[in-house]
């Protein structure tokens, strides 16, 4: 018997894994976690995209977030291409620099000043390099489920007990810099409490994402979040917000403006960057103003303020602003939850939708929703490669893995969302078989 012919995304994949590590550029891309081969994306717009296999999705993943008016917007695309005719990098100062500073000021709470870099994990390595260099201590408080990104001093894991210094889930990662951060478990205000009791005095700052969506969608209660900002102030440390994901996609103020409260820091990517590689961190001008070239702490970089990136993002934060976006965002997150609780109740399920405006989950065990890392049980975890692939064969790509979220864009549609719930109903049939 002769074995099946290969797909071009097969091919592709071979090839890839002879030039890269495990065949991909981002460790989730390589479908560990679900099994099978990646799609090769070959074009995508609005909310699909097309692989190399001629396959048509609906794509819930957009980019990690980046995509929030959908895959090649018209005035995006148009954006770009007249931003790259007049130089596709500067290294120098542009107009759209200050133009997109000025609109991220004015819309984030307490930003008096931004800078731009390149990605999410390089804006995260500055704010706590600045963080630092301006309260002249070490350590820094970090919540077990919260990813920020790469960077060595936050790449680390909960060890034993409730408030612990952080262990490295990275190898390469030194444990003597592991050290330098306390990790706390996250909705635990006890631990949080003792652990500021213990190092407050250290601390240089506690960083948080307040909307946490790299291990789950684990929706915080504000009190958790009010007693985080007031506790870490009470000591002296700075509050840094991770907002890579939640920053200008749950509205023009991000998790700050949604909860009322307004750190001394925050991290931006994704949105701002309407696709192309951007991230920015921004705060308080006297903090900011410690930045060089004014002031001692130290960060540069070649493509910080790439004027075809900062077009994209100038672009995106038009088009959500003059077609209110975000309220057409909250509607469709309305009307997917709507229809997907209703197959879940049909079914009896025990899975849980979760959701803040136009970010999910699903959150496949029994019981609340989770919104600390340690509540997600495993089962769940495994039955969510058989839901992904089922999903896969009937044209729905959410993110190949259970810890990862949902993305809603302007672009999905009525349709789009139909044609979603009545594929989950038949993809939880098979994964509860």
């Amino acid at each position: 018997m002769g074995s099946l012919p290969q797909t071009v995304s097969e091919e592709l994949y071979r090839r890839a894994c002879q030039v890269l590590p495990g065949g991909v550029n981002s460790p989730v891309r390589a479908f560990r976690a679900v099994g099978g081969v990646p799609h090769f994306y070959a074009s995508a717009s609005g909310a699909a995209f097309q692989d190399v296999d001629g396959n048509l999705f609906i794509d819930y993943v957009m980019s990690w977030g980046s995509l929030i008016l959908g895959h090649a917007h018209p005035q995006v695309v148009a954006a770009v291409a007249a931003a790259a005719a007049r130089g596709t990098s500067f290294g120098a100062p542009c107009a759209l620099e200050v133009e997109l500073a000025e609109r991220v000021v004015a819309l984030y709470p307490g930003c008096e000043m931004v800078r731009f870099v390149s990605s999410g994990t390089e804006a995260v390595m500055a704010a706590v390099r600045l963080a630092r260099g301006a309260t002249g201590r070490s350590r820094i408080l970090k919540f077990d489920g919260c990813y920020h990104g790469h960077v060595d001093s936050l790449l680390v894991s909960a060890g034993s007990g409730l408030a612990t210094f952080g262990t490295p889930s990275s190898a390469g990662v030194p444990p003597a810099l592991a050290e330098l951060t306390v990790v706390v478990p996250l909705d635990d205000e006890q631990a949080l409490a003792a652990a500021l009791k213990r190092h407050g005095g250290e601390l240089a700052a506690v960083i948080v994402e307040p909307v946490p969506a790299n291990a789950g969608l684990l929706q915080q209660r504000r009190e958790f979040l009010a007693a985080l900002v007031e506790g870490a102030r009470r000591c002296g440390a700075l509050v840094i917000f991770d907002e890579v994901i939640s920053g200008f996609r749950l509205g023009p103020g991000g998790a700050a403006a949604h909860y009322g409260l307004t750190p001394d820091l925050a991290t931006f990517g994704k949105v701002i960057g309407g696709g192309l590689p951007v991230g920015a961190y921004g705060g308080r001008r006297d903090l900011m103003e410690q930045v060089a070239p004014l002031g001692p702490v130290y960060q540069a970089g070649t493509l910080s303020g790439n004027p075809v990136a900062m077009a994209a993002g100038v672009a995106t934060l038009d088009c959500l602003e003059r077609e209110a976006g975000w309220a057409q965002l909250e509607r469709s997150g309305q009307e997917l939850e709507e229809r997907v609780q209703m197959v879940l109740e049909r079914g009896g399920y025990p899975t849980s939708f979760v959701r803040l405006g136009s970010l999910f989950w699903l959150s496949l065990q029994e019981g609340p929703a989770p919104r600390r890392l340690d509540a997600i049980r495993r089962d769940g975890v495994d039955r969510y490669a058989v839901l992904h692939r089922a999903l896969r064969d009937r044209g729905v790509y959410l993110a190949p893995s259970a810890y990862e979220v949902g993305f809603l864009s302007t672009a999905h549609t009525e349709e789009h969302l139909e044609r979603t719930a009545a594929a989950l109903g038949a993809a939880l049939e098979e994964a509860w078989r």
